[in-house]
Protein backbone atom coordinates (compact mmCIF):
# COMPACT_ATOMS: atom_id res chain seq x y z
CA UNK A 1 0.00 0.00 0.00
CA UNK A 2 1.76 3.57 -0.81
CA UNK A 3 2.61 6.00 1.97
CA UNK A 4 1.13 8.98 1.77
CA UNK A 5 2.01 12.82 2.74
CA UNK A 6 1.87 16.31 3.68
CA UNK A 7 4.28 18.93 5.03
CA UNK A 8 4.24 21.98 7.58
CA UNK A 9 5.55 25.09 8.73
CA UNK A 10 4.44 27.48 11.11
CA UNK A 11 6.20 30.97 10.91
CA UNK A 12 5.93 34.13 12.97
CA UNK A 13 3.40 36.50 11.93
CA UNK A 14 0.32 35.93 9.55
CA UNK A 15 -3.30 36.33 10.01
CA UNK A 16 -5.53 33.55 11.06
CA UNK A 17 -8.32 32.82 13.10
CA UNK A 18 -11.29 30.20 14.19
CA UNK A 19 -13.12 30.98 10.61
CA UNK A 20 -9.97 30.89 8.23
CA UNK A 21 -9.10 27.19 10.53
CA UNK A 22 -12.62 25.90 9.81
CA UNK A 23 -12.33 26.98 5.83
CA UNK A 24 -9.25 25.44 5.83
CA UNK A 25 -9.56 22.02 7.64
CA UNK A 26 -12.57 21.54 5.23
CA UNK A 27 -10.28 22.20 2.03
CA UNK A 28 -7.48 20.05 3.73
CA UNK A 29 -10.07 17.11 4.37
CA UNK A 30 -11.16 17.20 0.59
CA UNK A 31 -7.35 17.55 -1.00
CA UNK A 32 -6.25 15.01 2.35
CA UNK A 33 -8.66 12.26 1.20
CA UNK A 34 -9.92 12.49 -2.54
CA UNK A 35 -7.16 10.70 -3.78
CA UNK A 36 -7.35 8.60 -1.27
CA UNK A 37 -10.65 7.33 -1.13
CA UNK A 38 -10.31 3.69 -3.16
CA UNK A 39 -6.48 3.24 -1.35
CA UNK A 40 -7.38 2.95 2.25
CA UNK A 41 -8.66 -0.55 3.46
CA UNK A 42 -8.34 -0.05 7.32
CA UNK A 43 -6.86 0.98 10.24
CA UNK A 44 -3.31 -0.09 8.76
CA UNK A 45 -3.83 2.41 5.55
CA UNK A 46 -1.74 5.28 6.43
CA UNK A 47 -0.84 8.52 5.26
CA UNK A 48 2.18 10.67 6.27
CA UNK A 49 1.29 14.93 6.15
CA UNK A 50 3.96 17.54 6.74
CA UNK A 51 1.80 20.87 7.47
CA UNK A 52 2.73 24.07 6.67
CA UNK A 53 0.46 27.15 8.64
CA UNK A 54 0.93 30.90 9.87
CA UNK A 55 0.77 31.77 13.59
CA UNK A 56 -2.19 33.76 14.43
CA UNK A 57 -1.65 37.34 14.95
CA UNK A 58 -1.78 39.62 17.55
CA UNK A 59 0.51 37.62 19.70
CA UNK A 60 1.94 39.81 22.70
CA UNK A 61 5.21 39.29 25.39
CA UNK A 62 2.87 37.12 27.14
CA UNK A 63 2.44 34.76 24.34
CA UNK A 64 -0.47 32.51 22.91
CA UNK A 65 -3.27 32.35 25.07
CA UNK A 66 -5.32 29.12 25.69
CA UNK A 67 -7.88 30.64 22.63
CA UNK A 68 -5.18 31.11 20.27
CA UNK A 69 -3.33 27.84 20.55
CA UNK A 70 -6.21 26.24 20.17
CA UNK A 71 -6.58 27.81 17.02
CA UNK A 72 -3.34 27.23 15.81
CA UNK A 73 -2.99 23.61 16.18
CA UNK A 74 -6.66 22.55 14.86
CA UNK A 75 -5.41 22.37 11.05
CA UNK A 76 -2.72 19.81 12.67
CA UNK A 77 -5.68 18.24 14.45
CA UNK A 78 -7.72 17.98 11.46
CA UNK A 79 -5.24 15.94 9.19
CA UNK A 80 -4.12 13.73 12.61
CA UNK A 81 -8.23 13.02 12.16
CA UNK A 82 -8.17 12.44 8.61
CA UNK A 83 -5.32 9.54 8.77
CA UNK A 84 -2.56 11.05 8.28
CA UNK A 85 0.80 10.92 9.96
CA UNK A 86 1.86 14.78 10.46
CA UNK A 87 5.15 15.97 9.96
CA UNK A 88 5.39 19.39 12.14
CA UNK A 89 7.72 21.50 11.09
CA UNK A 90 7.76 24.56 13.59
CA UNK A 91 10.09 27.36 14.10
CA UNK A 92 7.98 28.95 17.34
CA UNK A 93 9.51 27.41 20.74
CA UNK A 94 5.83 28.27 22.39
CA UNK A 95 4.13 26.53 19.48
CA UNK A 96 6.52 23.07 19.85
CA UNK A 97 5.34 22.52 23.43
CA UNK A 98 1.58 23.06 22.34
CA UNK A 99 2.07 20.39 19.36
CA UNK A 100 4.48 18.51 21.94
CA UNK A 101 1.01 18.05 23.60
CA UNK A 102 -1.04 16.88 20.74
CA UNK A 103 1.82 14.44 19.75
CA UNK A 104 1.51 12.72 23.31
CA UNK A 105 -2.45 12.72 22.50
CA UNK A 106 -1.86 10.68 19.69
CA UNK A 107 1.01 8.44 19.97
CA UNK A 108 3.01 7.92 16.49
CA UNK A 109 0.74 9.90 14.72
CA UNK A 110 2.59 13.57 14.92
CA UNK A 111 6.03 14.59 14.38
CA UNK A 112 7.23 17.97 15.41
CA UNK A 113 10.89 19.07 13.93
CA UNK A 114 12.04 22.41 14.82
CA UNK A 115 13.70 24.19 12.11
CA UNK A 116 12.75 25.85 8.78
CA UNK A 117 10.73 25.06 6.24
CA UNK A 118 13.11 26.57 3.47
CA UNK A 119 16.18 24.48 4.99
CA UNK A 120 14.16 21.03 5.97
CA UNK A 121 14.58 18.24 3.82
CA UNK A 122 11.01 15.87 4.20
CA UNK A 123 12.51 13.42 2.52
CA UNK A 124 14.44 10.97 5.47
CA UNK A 125 10.76 11.91 7.80
CA UNK A 126 8.35 10.37 4.66
CA UNK A 127 7.53 7.46 3.30
CA UNK A 128 6.85 8.72 -0.59
CA UNK A 129 4.77 9.47 -2.57
CA UNK A 130 3.56 12.26 0.40
CA UNK A 131 1.56 14.84 0.33
CA UNK A 132 1.87 18.62 1.07
CA UNK A 133 -1.32 20.71 2.42
CA UNK A 134 -0.34 24.58 3.31
CA UNK A 135 -1.33 27.78 4.66
CA UNK A 136 2.14 29.27 3.30
CA UNK A 137 3.48 31.93 5.14
CA UNK A 138 3.30 34.64 2.38
CA UNK A 139 6.74 35.97 2.07
CA UNK A 140 8.20 32.41 1.13
CA UNK A 141 5.22 30.83 -0.12
CA UNK A 142 7.13 31.18 -3.76
CA UNK A 143 10.84 30.40 -2.48
CA UNK A 144 9.16 26.96 -1.43
CA UNK A 145 7.31 26.71 -4.56
CA UNK A 146 9.69 26.74 -6.76
CA UNK A 147 12.32 24.89 -4.45
CA UNK A 148 9.51 21.87 -4.41
CA UNK A 149 9.09 22.20 -8.76
CA UNK A 150 12.45 21.69 -8.89
CA UNK A 151 13.07 19.14 -6.97
CA UNK A 152 15.30 15.71 -8.10
CA UNK A 153 15.07 13.47 -9.21
CA UNK A 154 11.33 13.72 -10.51
CA UNK A 155 9.01 12.82 -10.30
CA UNK A 156 9.24 14.12 -6.76
CA UNK A 157 8.84 12.74 -3.15
CA UNK A 158 4.99 14.33 -3.00
CA UNK A 159 1.83 13.29 -5.19
CA UNK A 160 0.33 16.80 -4.76
CA UNK A 161 0.33 20.24 -3.68
CA UNK A 162 -2.41 21.98 -1.97
CA UNK A 163 -1.14 25.60 -0.95
CA UNK A 164 -2.94 28.45 -0.04
CA UNK A 165 -1.08 32.26 -1.76
CA UNK A 166 -2.28 35.59 -1.96
CA UNK A 167 -4.62 35.69 -5.00
CA UNK A 168 -2.23 37.16 -7.00
CA UNK A 169 0.33 34.51 -6.77
CA UNK A 170 -2.23 32.11 -7.37
CA UNK A 171 -3.16 33.54 -10.60
CA UNK A 172 0.11 34.37 -11.56
CA UNK A 173 1.27 30.18 -11.27
CA UNK A 174 -2.28 29.09 -12.85
CA UNK A 175 -2.30 31.78 -15.71
CA UNK A 176 -2.49 30.63 -19.34
CA UNK A 177 -0.30 31.97 -22.20
CA UNK A 178 -1.51 35.43 -23.64
CA UNK A 179 -3.06 36.26 -20.03
CA UNK A 180 -1.95 39.42 -18.08
CA UNK A 181 -0.49 37.17 -15.08
CA UNK A 182 1.75 34.70 -17.50
CA UNK A 183 5.17 34.78 -16.01
CA UNK A 184 8.46 33.02 -14.88
CA UNK A 185 5.85 31.38 -12.32
CA UNK A 186 3.43 30.18 -14.72
CA UNK A 187 5.91 28.38 -17.16
CA UNK A 188 7.61 26.94 -14.40
CA UNK A 189 4.59 25.46 -13.21
CA UNK A 190 3.05 24.27 -15.98
CA UNK A 191 6.21 22.91 -16.88
CA UNK A 192 6.51 20.14 -14.38
CA UNK A 193 2.34 20.11 -13.26
CA UNK A 194 -0.95 21.09 -13.67
CA UNK A 195 -1.84 23.59 -11.54
CA UNK A 196 -5.49 25.29 -10.88
CA UNK A 197 -6.90 27.16 -8.66
CA UNK A 198 -9.52 25.43 -6.14
CA UNK A 199 -11.32 28.74 -4.64
CA UNK A 200 -10.60 32.57 -2.74
CA UNK A 201 -10.47 33.11 0.67
CA UNK A 202 -11.89 36.12 1.58
CA UNK A 203 -9.96 38.79 3.84
CA UNK A 204 -12.82 38.60 6.13
CA UNK A 205 -11.54 35.08 7.33
CA UNK A 206 -8.85 36.70 8.72
CA UNK A 207 -8.24 38.75 11.90
CA UNK A 208 -7.45 41.44 11.59
CA UNK A 209 -8.29 41.13 7.82
CA UNK A 210 -5.41 41.55 5.28
CA UNK A 211 -5.70 43.82 2.05
CA UNK A 212 -5.47 41.02 -0.27
CA UNK A 213 -7.84 38.17 -1.13
CA UNK A 214 -6.60 34.53 -0.49
CA UNK A 215 -6.44 31.38 -2.74
CA UNK A 216 -6.24 28.04 -2.64
CA UNK A 217 -4.30 26.19 -5.14
CA UNK A 218 -3.85 22.72 -6.27
CA UNK A 219 -0.49 21.33 -8.26
CA UNK A 220 -0.41 17.60 -9.51
CA UNK A 221 3.12 16.55 -10.90
CA UNK A 222 3.53 15.50 -14.32
CA UNK A 223 4.94 12.28 -14.10
CA UNK A 224 6.61 12.94 -17.62
CA UNK A 225 7.45 16.71 -18.07
CA UNK A 226 9.24 17.61 -21.43
CA UNK A 227 12.71 16.76 -20.70
CA UNK A 228 14.82 20.29 -20.27
CA UNK A 229 17.15 20.94 -17.39
CA UNK A 230 15.80 23.33 -14.57
CA UNK A 231 18.03 25.81 -13.96
CA UNK A 232 18.65 26.54 -17.66
CA UNK A 233 15.08 26.87 -17.57
CA UNK A 234 14.75 29.68 -14.96
CA UNK A 235 17.39 31.46 -16.28
CA UNK A 236 15.60 31.61 -19.95
CA UNK A 237 12.26 32.60 -17.92
CA UNK A 238 14.44 35.28 -16.30
CA UNK A 239 15.63 37.13 -19.32
CA UNK A 240 12.31 36.81 -21.04
CA UNK A 241 10.44 38.17 -18.53
CA UNK A 242 12.51 40.76 -17.19
CA UNK A 243 11.08 43.14 -19.68
CA UNK A 244 7.84 42.61 -20.29
CA UNK A 245 7.17 45.54 -23.25
CA UNK A 246 9.91 44.18 -25.24
CA UNK A 247 9.58 41.32 -28.26
CA UNK A 248 12.32 38.47 -27.44
CA UNK A 249 14.70 39.04 -29.75
CA UNK A 250 15.64 41.91 -27.70
CA UNK A 251 14.84 40.03 -23.55
CA UNK A 252 17.26 37.22 -24.71
CA UNK A 253 20.54 39.34 -25.61
CA UNK A 254 21.17 38.94 -21.30
CA UNK A 255 22.26 35.60 -21.89
CA UNK A 256 24.90 36.25 -24.02
CA UNK A 257 24.34 34.68 -27.13
CA UNK A 258 22.72 35.50 -30.47
CA UNK A 259 19.03 35.43 -29.83
CA UNK A 260 18.18 35.57 -33.51
CA UNK A 261 20.00 32.34 -33.84
CA UNK A 262 18.81 30.93 -30.52
CA UNK A 263 14.83 31.54 -31.04
CA UNK A 264 15.51 29.60 -34.61
CA UNK A 265 16.76 27.01 -32.94
CA UNK A 266 13.60 27.11 -30.80
CA UNK A 267 11.29 27.47 -33.70
CA UNK A 268 10.62 30.56 -32.29
CA UNK A 269 9.89 34.34 -34.27
CA UNK A 270 12.34 36.99 -33.25
CA UNK A 271 9.24 39.41 -33.29
CA UNK A 272 7.39 37.30 -30.60
CA UNK A 273 6.85 38.68 -27.02
CA UNK A 274 7.35 36.04 -23.97
CA UNK A 275 3.61 36.40 -22.50
CA UNK A 276 2.71 34.13 -26.00
CA UNK A 277 4.91 31.74 -25.42
CA UNK A 278 3.50 28.47 -24.22
CA UNK A 279 5.59 25.93 -21.93
CA UNK A 280 6.77 23.89 -24.46
CA UNK A 281 8.15 27.07 -26.37
CA UNK A 282 10.48 28.13 -23.54
CA UNK A 283 11.56 24.18 -22.54
CA UNK A 284 12.73 24.57 -26.43
CA UNK A 285 14.57 27.81 -25.87
CA UNK A 286 15.92 26.04 -22.75
CA UNK A 287 16.81 23.29 -24.63
CA UNK A 288 18.83 25.50 -27.47
CA UNK A 289 20.84 27.14 -24.93
CA UNK A 290 22.01 24.52 -23.21
CA UNK A 291 25.64 23.89 -24.15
Amino acid sequence: MRTKGLVSDRRKGGHRNHRQLAAEGEALRDAASDADAGERTGPGAERYAIELAQRPAGLGKRGIDHRQQAFRMRLTRALIAQGARVVAVERDERAIAALAEIAERYPGRLEVIAGDALAFDPRPHLTAPARVVANLPYNIATALLVQWLTAEPWPPWYDRLVLMFQREVALRITAAPGSKAYGRLSVLAGWRSMARMLFDIAPSAFVPPPKVTSSLVELVPRPEPLACASRTLQRVTEAAFGQRRKMLRQRLKSLGVDPIDLLGKAGIAPTARAEDIPVEGFVALARAFEP
